[in-house]
């Protein structure tokens, strides 16, 4: 009998967590021959779903946890997860149902019958989604994918479902600026992309703010490409160019006309451009230089506070007194 692990984010969700376990208990009954394994991942959660979680344990031997010391993000949520994971298979899913369990049947099938490594879902559309927001994503996308060689789907999801050899290239790739969405386009395989609409959240609010997708946006640039420092080193280079030009015009100007005192405005406004441009350069720099920074440093990813397998040998070692 195969078995599928299905690593679930959570960060306080204390609302969402029961509602997202009556629906995944249909779906494994509907599963009778599949083994399932319910991998929540408490990412540091200050409300009471690391509580759910147990009760969850202590009902269903097939739901288990890892509670994480402090918020480490979804992305460190997402890995621990997968270096957790029992499963043939893997599946990365969000607790709110904006990932509809009800794909998964279908999505095994494909990969039972199918030459696929990985069955992966994206949105048809945008529906419910703030306007602004969903601007913002259309047009990481398209940068994205023009600045890229690794190509990212539009409205791509990080549901998906994976044979294990894709889940252990995945995890070869241990990273501490983690970016899944570009990941898994990296490491290849065979991928089928499944669309749905867009759903909206079950119960509680999304904790991804315009400043944290902002912030999960650079880490996807950074890390897949470095075409930002190539537009630093250009635009470096046209300045010069264009100084260089200066230079002439006005060695020319003077030598003809001579040297009058008006056109000090226009001098500080182009010292005033000039300057933002070096200090935009240097930030790009210094974007890339904080990763590199950050990866020599060789800080784990994450750090397990408690899981439910810590808890069982606990539990076993003192039955055994």
């Amino acid at each position: 009998m195969s078995k599928i692990t299905v690593v679930v984010p959570c960060f306080n969700e204390e609302d969402a967590l029961l509602i997202y376990y009556w629906e995944m208990e249909k779906i494994m009954d509907q599963m009778a021959d599949t083994e399932f394994e319910l991998l929540f991942v408490d990412d540091g959660s200050s409300d009471n779903t690391l509580e759910i979680m147990k009760k969850l344990n202590e009902k269903d031997s097939r739901c288990q946890y890892l509670s994480f010391s402090r918020n480490f993000g979804k992305e460190a949520a997402i890995y621990a997860g997968l270096s957790n994971a029992q499963g043939d298979y893997v599946a990365v899913m969000d607790v709110d149902l904006q990932d509809p369990p009800e794909l998964l049947p279908g999505m095994y099938r494909i990969l039972q019958e199918e030459d696929y490594d990985s069955v992966a879902t994206k949105r048809s559309d945008r529906k419910g989604e703030p306007k602004i927001r969903s601007f913002l994503s259309e047009e990481f996308y398209k940068f994205i994918n023009k600045i890229s060689g690794t190509e990212i789907v539009n409205g791509a999801r990080d549901y998906r479902l994976m044979k294990r050899n894709m889940v252990d290239a995945v995890l070869e790739m241990s990273e501490y600026n983690r970016f899944s969405k570009g990941i898994f386009e990296w490491v290849g395989f065979r991928t089928k992309w499944l669309e749905f609409e867009n759903v909206e959240r079950c119960a509680g609010e999304t904790k991804w703010s315009v400043g944290k997708l902002f912030r999960y946006s650079l880490e996807g640039i950074t890390g897949f490409s470095v075409a930002p420092l190539s537009l630093a080193s250009v635009v470096g280079v046209v300045f010069c160019l264009l100084s260089f030009l200066m230079i002439l015009f006005i060695i020319v100007r003077t030598a003809i006309w001579g040297d009058p005192v008006s056109g000090w405005p226009s001098l500080v406004c182009i010292i005033f451009m000039v300057s933002g441009i070096q200090l935009f350069c240097t930030g790009i720099v210094g974007q890339y230089l904080s990763k590199t920074y950050l990866e020599t440093k060789h800080r784990p990813i994450f750090i397990l506070r408690e899981s439910s397998e810590e808890r069982k040998r606990d539990e076993t070692g003192k039955g055994n007194k």
